[in-house]
């Protein structure tokens, strides 16, 4: 191989090498190799010395593509993964956009990636050629990594010795294909088609359920706007049936066309089993995604150390102004659920206990009081469990919450998802596990935050009047936790006796608003 390599670099400048591996470890000129590797000629002296005597190279077991990209100055160069939220180092490559040999535009849509936080869609940087992709569907692709050649417009186009395969199917032999371009012409129809043929619209949660059952996405006929897979068309192929419309209801019989009772009954239809699901095995998969975050949250969770407070707030006035609020959220396109109200209480109530709104330094020495009331909101989506956070809750009025509560659940139940920044920097949040139908739980709080508390379902329940009477009350439990490093017991009652106050006197709440 090294001898064909040497041949094809005479007369070419290489500027990188580029390496993807089946296994987990090789090594080229004595270097440790990972999964995807990028060197440049100028900053590694070992692809110096193979540039200029490729025969000296040593390829190792476990290399399955090498590939020396030479290319004339102003040529193609590789299109890094750009660096898309503090901390996140790796990505899920979703889909691609494009294909090798498309002609991409500034801003043109590349690929789509999820990460621990969200997804994202990266945009084109130049104006050029797809020369190659360095992933397929489902690879995690690294951040800083090339993820994909371009031959950008203005370069004098180059020559390669593109994606040179190299099998290892016996040990001590290796074959070797060589798929050389013209040096003259540019990339041509060379190189390793990666990512072509039609691309499959839909969640990962989709893809999640097409995978345990064992079914081709590219065969199934999406219904969801622009083709997009939706989930029901996945329980429409597992239970074999299609979903047509129900039969049109005969008209009823007159009286004068009534059956008598000499003619025979009829006859009860017969049983429809129903279908049943194929045994499956033990079954693994990669941790991803949100599922992924969850994980690193709650390993740094479990360094807090909990304590727990519980009580019920009454509904009833807060119902009243809830109809009268929804009817005004409709003239504003806004619609007005109990949840705006208990965000807008709740930062009144931070105002009045700001350690709630705090933090604590990674040493533990110093408290950190946040200046503004980010109130995360936890969500059931189709990817799992998101919090997004409504930032600078303290200005912002309660039809403004509404109108931002609306925004994130129509991105969480989205296809993009929720965006990276409303995500990050949350102060204090609120689970509304009552949404689903829970009444009481013991809320995990996310680190470094200090409190989280969790809003049960409301229920019509017996209750004493002032007059000792019994009434139906319309009774919402709450379950709050605290960081007891830095937040008391009595604290905690305090600040509940505050917002289970302004929830039930609906018009304390207004006149403390600013």
């Amino acid at each position: 191989m090294m001898r064909a390599v040497s041949q094809v670099l005479r007369g070419s400048r290489v500027e990188s090498v580029v390496v993807r591996l089946s296994g987990k470890r090789a090594s080229l000129c004595g270097l440790k190799l990972t999964k995807t590797t990028h060197l440049t000629a100028r900053s590694n002296s070992s692809i110096k010395s193979l540039i200029s005597s490729p025969q000296r190279g040593v390829l190792k077991p476990g290399l399955t593509h090498f590939a020396l990209r030479c290319f004339s100055s102003g040529g193609a160069q590789p299109f890094l993964l750009a660096d898309i939220g503090e901390g996140i180092a790796e990505v899920e490559l979703l889909q691609w956009f494009v294909n090798v040999g498309d002609e991409v535009k500034q801003f043109d849509k590349i690929c789509e990636v999820q990460s621990d936080k969200a997804t994202v869609e990266i945009t084109s940087r130049y104006d050029g050629v797809v020369e190659s992709l360095n992933g397929e569907v489902g690879d995690m692709m690294i951040v800083g990594e090339p993820l994909m050649m371009i031959a950008v417009e203005g370069g004098a186009g180059g020559s390669a010795v593109e994606e040179n395969k190299v099998s290892t199917d016996e040990p001590g032999e290796m074959k070797t294909k060589l798929n050389i371009p013209s040096s003259t012409g540019g990339m041509g129809g060379g190189g390793l088609q990666v990512g072509e043929g039609a691309k499959v619209l839909t969640t990962p949660a989709v893809r999640k359920m097409g995978k345990e059952h064992n079914i081709d996405l590219s065969t199934v006929e999406g219904t969801g706007p622009n083709g997009r897979i939706l989930k029901e068309d996945i329980l429409r192929l597992i239970g074999g049936e299609s979903f047509a419309p129900s039969p049109t209801r005969a008209a009823p019989v007159s009286s004068s066309h009534a059956p008598t009772t000499s003619e025979a009954p009829s006859k009860p239809k017969a049983f429809k089993p129903l279908p049943t699901r194929p045994s499956a095995g033990e079954r693994r998969e990669p941790v991803r995604g949100y599922a992924r975050l969850m994980v690193q949250s709650m390993n740094e969770s479990l360094k807090i150390p909990h304590f727990g407070y519980s009580d019920e707030v009454s509904m009833r006035k807060l119902d009243a102004l809830r109809k009268e609020l929804k009817v005004i959220g409709e003239q504003y396109g806004v619609k007005m659920s109990y949840m705006p109200m208990m965000i807008k209480a709740a930062s009144i109530a931070l105002t009045e206990f700001p350690i709630l709104n705090s933090s604590l330094s990674d040493d533990e020495s110093e408290i950190i009081y946040k200046g503004d009331h980010n109130i995360g909101v936890a969500m059931d989506t189709e990817k799992g469990l998101v919090v997004p956070n409504i930032k600078g809750v303290q200005n912002l009025s309660i039809l403004e919450i509404a109108g931002e509560l609306n925004r994130l659940q129509a991105e969480g139940q989205g296809g993009a998802g929720i965006a990276s920044k409303d995500l990050e920097g949350t102060t204090f949040t609120l689970s509304n596990i009552g949404a689903i139908g829970g009444t009481y739980m013991g809320p995990v709080i996310a680190k470094p935050q200090v409190a989280i508390g969790a809003l049960g379902k409301i229920q019509t329940l017996p209750r004493f009047d002032e007059d000792g009477g019994v009434v139906a009350e319309k009774i919402m439990a709450v379950s709050w936790a605290g960081d007891h490093r830095i937040v008391d017991g009595a604290t905690m009652a305090r600040f509940s006796n505050r917002w289970k106050e302004m929830l039930e006197n609906p018009g304390l709440m207004v006149a403390t608003l600013k």
